[in-house]
């Protein structure tokens, strides 16, 4: 309960701030406004608000047969987020960590220092006690990889290229802490040979194209019936013009 009660300071905070957010974001990664403030701090909040609804039923003790399961905080957090989906990342590592009482240590791109500034502002304000979110400026090699290979930090988190990716994992293997990665995403679009062709191959070059194609979930590339190759190239140039 207690919890949940800070989650929803959290959130009451988040949106006193949303235009601040939005502000950081454009002038960090240059997101037109209608995609920092009506998009990008959305999710945060929709983020939130999921964290906050499965905290009031989730079971953290569970009796089956004689054994009883119980689900306790991992501890020491390291997040470290990227700089083309900051608020979206921080909300999926931060709040998570938060609702099932883990302590973090949130390191954002140095690309995108703000948003996190910001970001841990609003959970101060909000009341989360000193220590729970630890927020720490810096590139890669000087604070993430040190981060990732540190003792007393139990989980390291990382959204980003799959090159760091591997240094992270590297530096946390001697520790034997867990690791969560999502890495340079590379997506095929393969588009069927049915009446929707068109229309998909429209859709998929405007989808690669959102967050001028900073998007882990872009497709790269797109895989369309060798006879109607001429035709898929057409519909995309229109789309793209």
């Amino acid at each position: 309960e207690e919890r949940v009660e800070v989650l929803q300071n959290v959130l009451d905070e988040y949106q006193k701030r949303a235009g601040d957010l939005a502000a950081a974001l454009t002038e960090e990664m240059g997101a037109p406004a209608a995609l920092a403030g009506g998009f990008q701090v959305g999710l945060g909040s929709g983020h939130l608000s999921a964290a906050i609804a499965v905290l009031r039923d989730f079971v953290f003790e569970e009796r089956r047969g004689a054994t009883l399961v119980v689900k306790e905080p991992i501890g020491v957090c390291g997040l470290i987020t990227p700089w083309n989906w900051p608020m979206n990342q921080m909300a999926v590592k931060v709040f998570p960590a938060l609702a099932t009482g883990c302590t973090m240590v949130l390191k954002p791109s140095e690309k995108s220092p703000f948003t996190g500034q910001v970001f841990a502002e609003i959970l101060d304000a909000a009341g989360v006690p000193a220590g729970v979110l630890n927020l720490v400026q810096g590139d890669g090699p000087g604070v993430g990889v040190p981060l990732a290979g540190h003792p007393d930090v139990d989980m390291i988190s990382f959204t980003g290229s799959t090159r760091a990716g591997i240094d992270i994992a590297r530096n946390a293997a001697p520790t034997v802490k867990r690791v969560t990665q999502e890495l340079g995403g590379k997506s095929p679009n393969i588009v069927l040979d049915d009446e929707a062709f068109a229309e998909n191959v429209g859709k998929g070059v405007a989808t690669m194209m959102g967050n001028s194609g900073q998007t882990c979930s872009a497709p790269s590339r797109m895989l369309v019936p060798a006879a109607r190759m001429d035709e898929a190239i057409a519909i995309a140039r229109r789309t793209a013009s």
